[in-house]
C-alpha cells in the first residue's frame, strides 16, 4: 500500500475501504475494464495497455473528482487493501443528476460488496454531498444490478438512450 492511497480514503465500511483512484491504479483498472462481465454489462472502454488505463484515469476518476468533489472509487477489502472493484458517483451530460456506478472483479461478486459499497456511497451522496436524487443506468439483461438497485431503494423510470445509435438502457432513480 502506498502512503497516498492510506490517506485517500473516501468512505469505510464493514469489510471495505473505498479510496480515490490514481495513475498507480491502471494495472488493475486495465484489467476490470477488460473482464468480460465488464465488456457485457458496462461496455468496451477500449483499454488495452497500461497507457489507456492511465488515460482512462485521469479523463475520468480523476477529471471528475477535481471537476464535481466525487468520481468513480477503487474498492479494497479492508483486512488486505486487495483492490475489488470500483463504486462511486458520475456526473453525465446526459443525466439531469449524478448516478451511481459500480464493477467487480468477477471473483469477487456474490460477496456482498458491491451492495455494502453502493450503499456506503448513497450515504455520503445524500447526507455529505446533499444529493437528493442519484440516477442509475443498467443493460436491461443484468438481472442482478438490477436486483440491488432496487435493493437500495431505486425505481425504474423510463428506458434510455445515452448517444444517438446506442441501445436503450434501463434508468433507474432513488430520492426527490
Amino acid at each position: 500500500m502506498n502512503k497516498s492511497a492510506a490517506t485517500s480514503v473516501i468512505l469505510a465500511t464493514e469489510r471495505l475501504h473505498l479510496r480515490a483512484f490514481t495513475l498507480d491504479d491502471a494495472d488493475f483498472i486495465l484489467r476490470l475494464l477488460n473482464e468480460a462481465t465488464f465488456i457485457a454489462n458496462i461496455g468496451d472502454r477500449g483499454v488495452r495497455t497500461l497507457d489507456d488505463a492511465r488515460a482512462y484515469l485521469a479523463a475520468g476518476p480523476l477529471a471528475s473528482y477535481a471537476a464535481n468533489g466525487f468520481g468513480l472509487w477503487l474498492i479494497e477489502q479492508r483486512i488486505d487493501r486487495q483492490a475489488v472493484g470500483m463504486c462511486g458517483l458520475l456526473k453525465r451530460d446526459v443525466l439531469p443528476d449524478a448516478d451511481i456506478g459500480y464493477a467487480l472483479l468477477p471473483e469477487f461478486a456474490g460477496r456482498g460488496y458491491a451492495l455494502e459499497a453502493a450503499a456506503a456511497t448513497l450515504e455520503l451522496a445524500q447526507q455529505t454531498l446533499g444529493l437528493a436524487r442519484i440516477l442509475a443506468i443498467v443493460n436491461p439483461s443484468n438481472a442482478g444490478s438490477i436486483r440491488l438497485l432496487e435493493r437500495l431503494g431505486f425505481a425504474f423510470e423510463r428506458m434510455v438512450q445515452m448517444s444517438a445509435g446506442s441501445s436503450e438502457i434501463c434508468l433507474y432513480a432513488r430520492g426527490a
